[in-house]
C-alpha cells in the first residue's frame, strides 16, 4: 500500500518554506516510528538553504493511507521566525493533500476491437449505397466508437478505423495526464491560514533540559530558609574553687 502526499507553503512567505522543511522531516520521523517507508519524489526548493516551496513524498507500508490521514489538511508549525527576530508571529502555515502521480495507460490490442460491416448513404455511386463497406469499430474497454466509410474497400475503412482507435486512445490517457498535473498544482492554492488540523513545535532536548532543572535546584536550595544553628554553651567555673585532684 503506497500514498502520495503533497506537501506545499502555499503563496506565503519564506518561513512557511522553513516550516515545510520543518514539518517533513517530523513527518519522516513519525513514519520511522510506525514501519512506513517514505520517499521524496519530487520538491521545489526555497529561497533560503534548506527550505522548500513543495515536496511530493510517497509513504509506502501497512497503514499508508491512515497515517497520510493524520497529516492531512492545514499543518502548523509553531516557532519564532529564524529570519526576522522582531516578527512577533510564530504560526507558519503548510498545506498537505493526497494526490494522484500516476494515470494508468490503455493499452491497445486489436482484439479488445468489434468490428461491425455497415452500409452508408450518401454519394459514392451504386457500390457504396448497396455493399456494407463501412466500419463501425468499438474498443470495449473504453467504449470509444468510430465509424469509417470513407473508401470504398471494406479492409482499407478497417485499416483507418484502427488509427483512428489507437489515436484517441493516446490523446485520452494525454488529456488525463493534464488533468492529474493541474490538480497536482491546484493544491498550492488551496492553503487556508488558521483551524489547523495539526500543530507541530520545536521538540526541546533532555540536554537542555538538564542544566535548567540543575540551575533551579541551586536556587531553591539557596532559597531554603536555613534552621537557627544552636548555641554552645560554655559552663564557668565559680571563682576560688578547684578541680578536686
Amino acid at each position: 500500500m503506497s500514498v502520495h502526499l503533497l506537501l506545499s507553503a502555499g503563496r506565503g512567505p519564506q518561513e512557511c518554506a522553513w516550516a515545510l522543511a520543518q514539518l517533513l522531516r517530523r513527518l519522516e520521523a513519525d513514519a520511522t516510528r510506525q514501519n512506513l517507508d517514505t520517499h521524496r519524489i519530487h520538491n521545489v526548493p526555497g529561497d533560503r538553504p534548506g527550505t522548500y516551496r513543495s515536496v511530493l513524498i510517497r509513504i509506502t507500508g501497512a497503514g499508508a493511507e491512515t497515517f497520510a490521514a493524520s497529516w492531512t489538511g492545514t499543518l502548523c508549525w509553531q516557532a519564532s521566525s529564524p529570519y526576522r527576530t522582531s516578527a512577533g508571529r510564530k504560526n507558519w502555515y503548510v498545506i498537505a493533500q493526497p494526490c494522484q502521480v500516476d494515470t494508468p495507460r490503455t493499452t491497445f490490442a486489436e482484439a479488445d476491437v468489434d468490428i461491425v460491416a455497415c452500409r452508408t448513404g450518401g454519394p459514392g455511386g451504386q457500390h457504396r449505397n448497396k455493399a456494407s463497406t463501412a466500419v463501425r469499430a468499438t474498443h470495449r474497454p473504453t467504449g470509444i466508437v468510430v465509424v469509417v466509410d470513407t473508401e470504398r474497400q471494406f479492409s482499407l475503412n478497417r485499416r483507418i478505423a484502427m488509427r483512428l482507435l489507437r489515436q484517441r486512445i493516446e490523446h485520452g490517457d494525454e488529456a488525463a495526464e493534464r488533468a492529474v498535473t493541474t490538480a497536482r498544482w491546484r493544491i498550492h492554492d488551496e492553503l487556508v491560514r488558521g483551524n489547523p488540523t495539526r500543530i507541530e513545535r520545536p521538540a526541546t532536548s533532555n540536554q537542555d533540559l538538564a542544566p535548567q532543572k540543575q540551575t533551579r535546584r541551586r536556587w531553591r536550595q539557596s532559597t531554603r530558609p536555613h534552621p537557627p544553628q544552636e548555641e554552645t554553651l560554655v559552663r564557668q567555673r565559680p571563682p576560688g574553687r578547684e578541680r578536686p585532684a
